[in-house]
């Protein structure tokens, strides 16, 4: 039995109909570039998560540099972001003119920890990067709190976490990206809301940052020709967004799915020893992204699944200040703990709404067979 990492073909097929009508629809009409299925779905998206201003643009990455910029953030500025993360966090801070400030992660759920926030605090600092990490969100309450005490913005990167939920400490619930100051979603393939290409969304609260972020994402635009400051071209296009209208329909019930796929996980693995398994509160929904172990045997482990046709992944192989491209930065591992010690133990196991009985079985079986191996038992 072969299992994928995630099976983007299973998904299709179980809506290929709709999906290849919804692209027909676009190439009739030569919607390429924005159109009505981008405003379709950027007004349904806002609705989804329960914000007021969605602007679509042409991928996550530059979702967060747009953002950064509607901020007014640049040279001269510091912007905090996790030690745990994919590489675009850190890289938009560069991108904007800022500098990157890292804070090691939480030893349980891996995002940021905010115990270790204000240690990092400067009179250069001027915002906070949230990743909810794996699909979920990080410890609002506190990271919030601490950005009102000195006056920071809070971006939500939520590229993992699409209808992901936190309760706060009045009692409600909400979702990922309606947190902090401004919000941004990746909608590559491979997410849990993903096109068939690249594509990102900007969310906001705050109607006079929508306008600007607006605007910055379409050439500093206010009319055709007419522009009141430099943008960049950052824009959706007609197709993925015609594909996004109809995934969206399926979203809550996929990752209803996927929050039962990780219970089998959670049952099935619960009792081997040596495996570490993801941690959630009680305050809190995740959305389950990705599911990652924690293990001392990781690449063992990897190729003895591998062995089985289980493909599984990494996320993160090298924690973000120990990459190269932030050698400049003159950090050791000392200085990031966790994120350097779990960079070599962290192993993503396939997850998919589409996953069957029988193949949960197959990867938790392997799972605990390889234990039993390395445990003699």
């Amino acid at each position: 039995m072969k299992i994928p990492f995630v099976d983007l073909k299973a998904q299709y097929y179980s809506i290929k109909t709709e999906v290849d009508t919804a692209i027909c629809d676009i190439i009739e009409n030569t919607a390429f570039i924005q159109g009505p299925a981008v405003k379709k779905f950027e007004v349904s998206f806002a609705k989804a998560i329960g914000i007021k201003n969605c602007i679509a643009v042409a991928n996550g990455t530059e979702a967060l540099i747009i953002s950064l910029k509607t901020l007014g953030i640049g040279v001269g500025d510091e912007v905090i972001v996790p030690a745990n993360s994919f590489i675009a966090t850190s890289e938009s801070v560069t991108w904007s003119g800022a500098k990157v400030i890292f804070v090691d992660n939480n030893p349980d759920t891996y995002n940021l920890d905010a115990s270790k926030l204000e240690e990092k605090i400067s009179s250069n600092t001027k915002a906070i990067i949230v990743v909810h990490l794996y699909g979920q969100v990080a410890e609002m309450d506190l990271i919030l709190q601490i950005a009102k005490k000195h006056n920071l913005f809070v971006i939500e990167d939520s590229a993992q976490a699409h209808l992901a939920e936190y309760k706060t400490r009045y009692g409600e619930w909400k979702k990922s990206g309606t947190f902090g100051d401004i919000a941004t979603f990746s909608f590559y393939p491979g997410k849990n809301l993903g096109a068939y290409g690249d594509a990102g969304a900007i969310v906001t609260n705050n109607d006079e940052l929508a306008r600007k972020a607006r605007m910055y994402a379409n050439h500093g635009r206010i009319a055709k020709y007419d522009h009141s400051f430099e943008g960049i071209n950052s824009r959706m296009d007609g197709i993925q967004a015609a594909v996004l209208n109809i995934k969206l329909k399926y979203l809550s019930d996929w990752t209803e799915k996927r929050r039962k796929v990780a219970i089998y996980y959670i049952e099935r693995l619960k009792n081997i020893e040596g495996l570490h398994l993801p941690y959630f509160g009680k305050n809190n929904k995740p959305v389950w992204h990705l599911f990652v172990v924690r293990t001392d045997y990781r690449d063992e482990l990897r190729n003895y699944l591998d062995a089985k046709d289980i493909a599984t992944g990494i996320h993160y192989p090298i924690a973000l200040p120990n990459l190269l491209a932030y050698k400049y930065l003159d950090y050791s591992k000392s200085d990031f703990p966790i994120a350097s010690e779990y960079q070599d133990k962290l192993l993503s196991l396939p997850i998919f709404p589409e996953m069957s009985i029988t193949q949960l079985n197959h990867v938790t079986s392997s799972i605990i067979d390889f234990y039993k191996l390395k445990n003699g038992k």
